[in-house]
C-alpha cells in the first residue's frame, strides 16, 4: 500500500530529522527559554519559518502518501496560526 512504503517498499513514518526540523526545534526551544520581548518574537517567527519550510518539503517531496499528508497538516495548522 503506497500511503506507508515507499518507491522500495518499506513502511516510513518516520525519517532522521533534516535541516528544516533541526532549525524548528533549536528555535523554538530559544523561545521557549527566552525570557520575551522582541527576541523570543524573533525565535518563534524563525522556528516558525522552519517548521514552513519542512511541511512544504514534506507536501511536495514526501516519501510515501502518509508524510505527503502529515506535512498538508503541519502547514494548515503553521498558516492558521499566524492568520489569528
Amino acid at each position: 500500500m503506497r500511503f506507508w512504503r515507499d518507491a522500495d517498499g518499506r513502511v516510513v513514518l518516520a525519517q532522521w530529522p533534516n535541516l528544516p526540523l533541526i532549525g524548528w526545534l533549536v528555535f523554538a526551544a530559544l523561545a521557549g527559554i527566552s525570557g520575551g520581548g522582541h527576541w523570543r518574537s524573533a525565535a518563534e517567527f524563525v522556528s516558525s519559518a522552519f517548521l514552513f519550510t519542512w511541511a512544504y518539503l514534506e507536501l511536495t517531496q514526501g516519501v510515501n502518501y502518509f508524510r505527503r499528508l502529515l506535512g498538508l497538516a503541519v502547514l494548515v495548522v503553521v498558516v492558521s496560526s499566524h492568520l489569528r
